[in-house]
């Protein structure tokens, strides 16, 4: 793979928005995972319910 220099006006079209929506979608699954994670370690039971029904159970 090679590097080319973008003209100034190949540059002025580029945009981000591929990049930022994946950027939010993995921000969004890593804060689920860790709310996930802190719900079942620290609760009394060890159950969690998630919206849609995802049941995840710590014995």
């Amino acid at each position: 793979m090679y590097l080319e220099k973008l003209t100034e006006e190949e540059m002025s079209q580029t945009t981000g928005g591929e990049m930022t929506l994946a950027s939010v979608m993995a921000v969004m699954c890593i804060g689920v995972v860790t709310v996930v994670c802190y719900r079942l370690f620290k609760s009394n039971t060890g159950k969690t319910v998630l919206p849609g029904g995802f049941t995840f159970s710590w014995t």
